[in-house]
């Protein structure tokens, strides 16, 4: 098995990132330090909202899956798949990503 970081790590260098490229970015909820999953809540304005979970790919990489599907849905639809996730595993990370563009601001492919 491979190293991973910790949460609280990935998520740190990524709230860096999005401050160094003036991107708006919140940690909505903290869920484990160590190793809580990351859903991330692509807010693309008037576009509309995608909600991103981790997975793996079989090759065992970090990669992201669109969990409210391919296209982008509405703010309260977002909103409430995540509420689902969190009733699911307290352990998880809710981060808010404000960005038109839809630039998640984590490492690995968007699947």
């Amino acid at each position: 098995m491979e190293p991973r970081l910790k949460t609280n790590i990935v998520v740190a260098a990524a709230l860096r990132n999005a401050s160094l490229r003036a991107i708006p970015m919140v940690v909505a909820r903290r869920g484990d330090g160590d190793a809580g999953t990351i859903l991330v809540k692509l807010n693309q304005l008037e576009l509309g909202c995608t909600v991103l979970t981790q997975t793996r790919t079989p090759q065992g990489q970090l990669a992201w899956l669109r969990a409210t599907g391919a296209a982008p849905v509405d703010e309260p639809a977002a909103d409430a798949y995540i509420a689902r996730q969190v009733k699911r595993d307290p352990d998880l990370w809710v981060i808010e990503i404000e960005d038109r563009a839809g630039r998640s601001l984590f490492d690995g492919p968007i699947l």
